[in-house]
This record gives structure tokens, sequence and C-alpha cells, in this order.
């Protein structure tokens, strides 16, 4: 028995025990029970969110006839439709027919013409050849001028009848005009304005611009903030015919070259504006001021912001109109452009200068659509406008018309610019320096460079005044800081004459040519002194003084109709006041001479 008790015993007494076995699953046991213990309290802080849903199948019941169709429509069936004619019912009836005319309207018409049709049932034929064919263009020009006629010839009564409207008794004649009358600036919106700058249209000589700066004491209302321009009718001088705002400070202006129908601006912050005189007049702002209604006409375009890289930088000092020569004589050796060549196609051109010597060439275009709200590339156009400048080239005046030796002193300042009637390739500049520069649009280099004084070089003067003979011949006045007046021809780098003690050293502020006489010129120095010159009569002094010692005289600029032969010839004198005279003067020196121009022609080539 012990035998067989032995062996049990002794595997008993042999077994393994694996402890780290056992370590292990401790371990694991506790890693699990801290997970879960984990996961427990994340499950407090952590909430699911099923705010979006969606449906797996959506499937709509099947009605009842679906239903039978699916089960029993597939096999053995045909569908079919009949129609009964119990609805088809006739009654007989009896009534009288209507006759029916068709006729055509149109609204708005274009022209007299806005309705028609046949004048019976039978008739086929359209009732249109008892309309009379009118000409709506030609009777507009014509309602244009009567009206303008019948606004002078209304004036003219009402000064005979009312003594009060008189302009022409409130002022005397000076020594050198036979009649003279104010322009009425006697107006609530110019009262203590300066009148800073005039201009006359080339080709409607009765229309006058003038600038008008801000009032001495601003009042309360927002028109003092702006700055006028004034379109006048020197035939109908009661009142304006336009009047212009601006906004920043005017520097000079002009009119259109073909006619006067829009008016350009410089101004001193460098932007150009454009005024379309042809506008509605309810597309601007109208005041009433003392019991008269009056429309101020903003610009229709204007390039201040707009084109920020090609604009000026500086005060504009000059614009000026580029048109094609209107003159047919002989070119002097100076070349000629083909009509085509100068217009290329386009309405016409606008210089503008500025104090720094650039020069930037505009094309005035016309806009076939007029968007009312506004156009959203042009930024500088007013809603409703039609008219814009585009950028056409520069010039650097600086750099391309004055050598180097020149340049190296110091750089001269551009003062004024005009381009050469008989042919606008051409154009002359004044400068600080005393001497005159010449250029040209196409050509690279135009003989001479520069017009000199007689005596020595460039010098501190400036050329305040510069004026082309409006009779097509290719001379020019010059007129100085230092009293001097200079006679230029344009293939001569030296004057044919020149003055020096005419104005006793006043500076020349003014200087322009007799639009009727081809030897008469004026000159308005800084002592508000108007000199006239007939070279015909005296070519080494001026023929008649006036000095006007009242009210200083801020500008001057011509009146006048060639093309007529009663001998009108008007200054227009600016004062400081703001009073604007037109000065008749003499028939002497306003009437043409028989052979004037071969007589002149002769003083010139003799004083070479």
């Amino acid at each position: 028995m012990e035998r067989q008790a032995s062996p049990a015993r002794g595997s008993l007494c042999g077994m393994f025990m694996d402890f780290e076995t056992a370590n292990q699953r401790q371990s694991n046991r506790n890693m699990a029970s801290k997970q879960k213990k984990r996961s427990s309290e994340l499950l407090r802080l952590i909430d699911l969110d099923f705010s979006v849903s969606f449906s797996l199948l959506d499937l709509p019941p099947v009605n009842e006839y679906d239903m039978y169709i699916r089960n029993f429509g597939k096999t053995n069936t045909k569908q079919a439709y009949v129609q009964s004619n119990e609805d088809n019912l006739e009654r007989d009836v009896q009534t009288d027919e209507i006759e029916t005319l068709e006729k055509w309207t149109q609204h708005p018409g274009d022209s007299v013409l806005v309705s028609g049709g046949p004048r019976s049932s039978n008739d086929v034929s359209i009732d249109i050849a008892v309309t009379p064919k009118i000409d709506s263009q030609r009777l507009t020009n014509f309602l244009r001028s009567a009206c303008q006629v019948i606004a002078v010839l209304l004036e003219e009564d009402r000064v005979a009848t009312q003594p009060r409207w008189n302009l022409r008794s409130r002022q005397t004649s000076l020594s050198i005009s036979d009649s003279c009358f104010q322009l009425n600036t006697n107006l609530p919106f110019l009262h203590g304005r300066k009148v800073s700058c005039l201009h006359v249209s080339q080709v409607q000589r009765q229309a006058l611009l003038s600038v008008h700066g801000l009032p001495e004491k601003p009042r309360a209302i927002q028109l003092d903030r702006k700055y006028i321009v004034c379109v006048w009718n020197v035939w109908q001088p009661s009142s304006p015919q336009k009047v212009l705002v601006c906004e920043a400070e005017v520097s000079c202006c002009c009119f259109s070259p073909s006619k006067a129908t829009f008016v350009f601006a410089g101004t001193m912050d460098g932007s150009l504006v454009v005024w379309d005189l042809r506008e509605d007049s309810r597309m601007h702002h109208c005041m009433k001021l003392n019991e008269t209604d009056w429309i101020f006409r903003a610009p229709t375009f204007s390039t201040d912001g707009v084109l920020s890289s090609l604009n000026h930088t500086y005060p504009v000092l000059a614009i000026e109109p580029v048109s094609t020569s209107v003159y047919k004589e002989q070119n002097y050796g100076l070349p000629h452009l083909s009509s085509q060549e100068e217009m290329s196609g386009l309405s016409f051109q606008i210089a503008s200068m500025d104090e720094n010597g650039t020069l930037n060439l505009w094309v005035a275009v016309e806009l076939q659509k007029v968007d009312l709200a506004g156009s959203q590339s042009d930024l500088g156009l007013i809603p409703g406008g039609k008219v814009k400048l585009v950028h056409s080239s520069t010039v650097q005046l600086n750099s391309s018309l004055f050598p180097k030796d020149i340049l190296c002193l110091r750089t001269p300042q551009t003062l004024n610019i005009k381009f050469l009637p008989s042919n606008p390739n051409h154009f002359i500049v004044g400068t600080d320096i005393g001497v005159v520069s010449h250029g040209a649009r196409h050509d690279l280099r135009v003989p001479p460079k520069l017009f000199k004084p007689q005596q020595g070089g460039p010098r501190s003067i400036r050329a305040n005044a510069v004026d082309f003979s409006p009779f097509g011949k290719p001379i020019f006045l010059v007129g100085c800081s230092d009293g001097s007046i200079r006679l230029h021809q344009m293939t001569s780098e030296h004057p044919l004459i020149q003055w020096n003690d005419s104005t006793n050293g006043q500076p020349v502020i003014a200087l322009q040519w007799a639009l009727t006489r081809p030897a008469v010129f004026f000159v308005l120095d800084a002592s508000s002194t108007v000199y006239i010159w007939d070279l015909l009569e005296n070519d080494l002094c001026p023929v008649a003084k006036q000095i006007i010692q009242s009210d200083k005289v801020m500008t001057m600029v011509i009146l006048g109709e060639p093309e007529k032969t009663n001998g009108l010839l008007g200054i227009a004198l600016a004062k400081q006041s703001g009073i604007i005279d037109i000065q008749y003067v003499k028939k002497r020196w306003a009437l043409p001479q028989s052979e004037e121009s071969e007589k002149l022609q002769l003083l010139l080539q003799q004083s070479l």
C-alpha cells in the first residue's frame, strides 16, 4: 500500500508554480481597471451630437390605382378612353356684324407723324401722304438762332424802358474808346469774387469766359466754397448764359476749337475739368437767389483721381485747343501736316501744360451712348455725361526743348504755351529765363530751338505773355517782366524788333494782337496802363496810352469780329473789384486799312 501511494505523493510534491505569469495577469487586470475607470469619467464629459440625421430610404406610399396596375395591369389588359357627344350643343343666334379698323400709334413720337392707318376697311393704303416732311435739325438750329436774336432785342428794349438796367451808363468811356459797357457781375453769387482769367472763343467771338475766385467774406452757403466760371454773351451783358462751378481753384480755361459748346479748365491741383454746355439743365443743381432760379453746372468730366498716372502733379498754367490750320497761305519754310494726320479721325485735341514743364495732349471724345446711372469704367464722368478726355501723349519740355548748358545752371519754369495758328504742329513756350522755346508735336528737332532777346542770353526775366498774329503770319509778340516787348518771326532766333522802355520798366501782364488790323496790338502792364501800338503809324513807341487809376486791372482780352466790316474792336478789362468792362476802341485803330498786310510785311523785311 505504501508503494502504491508513493508515486502520487511524489508528483504532487513536484508541481511548478509560475509566479511571473500570475504577476503579469495581475498587472493587466489593474491596467484594465484604470482604463475602465477613465472611460467612465470621460463619458460623463463627452456628449454625442445627433443634430444631423437623414433617411436612408424614402418610399412614398402607393395609391390604390398604382397598386392595382402593379398587380393586375400587366396581363391581358388594355387602357382606352371614349368621348360622348352630350356636351356638343348648338344654338342659332342672330347679331349685327361689328366693323373693325386697324390704326397704329407711336409714343413718344420721333417726328410729327405719331399715328396712322387705313381710312376704311376696304382701303389698305396708309394715310401718311398728307403729312408734311419737317427737318427737325434745321428747325432746331433756326429756333436757337432766332431765340438768341429775340433775347438781344428784348434786352435792348428793357434797357430803353428801364434805365436801371442800362449797364452802359454806369461807366464812362476811356480816352482810347468810343463807347463802353459792363457785364453785370452784380449778382448774389459773384459778390466779392475777383476775376483771375478771361478767355474769348476764336470761333464765336461774342462768347466770353470769366473765372471768379472765392469770395472775400464767405457766407454759410455751400456755393461760397466753390470756384465759378461764367459763360457770357457780350450782346447780352445783363446775366451770364451759363454758370459753371468747380471744387478746385481754376487757373486757366478755354473753349472748344470748332464751336463754343465745351469749356475746358486747368486747376491748381493738376486736374482738368470739362463742361458740356449742351446738357439738360435738369442734370444740375438749381438754386433760387433773389427770386431768380440759377443753374450751377458741375463738370461733365474730371481727370482728378481717375488718370492718376497720367495726370499733372503740378498746377496747370495753360490749356489750349489744338485745331487744324485755317490758313491757306505759304508755310514760310515750316512743314505742314495733312488734315488726316492732324485730326487722326478724332474730334479735336486739347493741350495742357503745368509749371514743371509737362505737356499733356488729350483727345476730346463724345460717347455714343449715355448711361444715366453712371459709368463703372470712367469714374470721372458725371451720370448722363457724353464727353470725356482720353490721354494721347506726354512731352517733357524741360528735357526736350532746353540745351544742356541751360539745364546745368537751373531748370527753367514754363509759364505759357501757344500753338502756331497756320500750323498747329509748332508751338512756343514762355519761360522764366527770358527766352521762348520752340517745339513741335511730331518733329523731334525744329530750328531755331530758342528765341532770345537782342542782348545777352538767358536771365531772370519772365516771359509773361506770348501771342501769335491772328492773320496767318508766322510772327509773335513776347511781353516780359522787365517791361520789354519783342517781335519775333518763327525762322529767326533773335527778334525783328525789341522795345525796352515802352512801359517804363513795369512788368507786362497781358499782350494781344488786334483781331481786325494786322499791325495793331495792345499791351497791359502791372500799373493798370493800357498801351496801343500801331506799327504802321509809329514803330518806336505806342501811339496811345490809357492809365486806369480808379480800379486796378487784373487781366485783359481782345474782342472783335474780323469777318465783319463794321470796325468793332473791344477790350475786355477785368478789374480788382470784380467788374468786367468792355471798351470799344476808336475807329482809327479798329477799321482795317488798305494793303495793311503788305505794308507790315515790308516793314518787317526792312527791320531784318
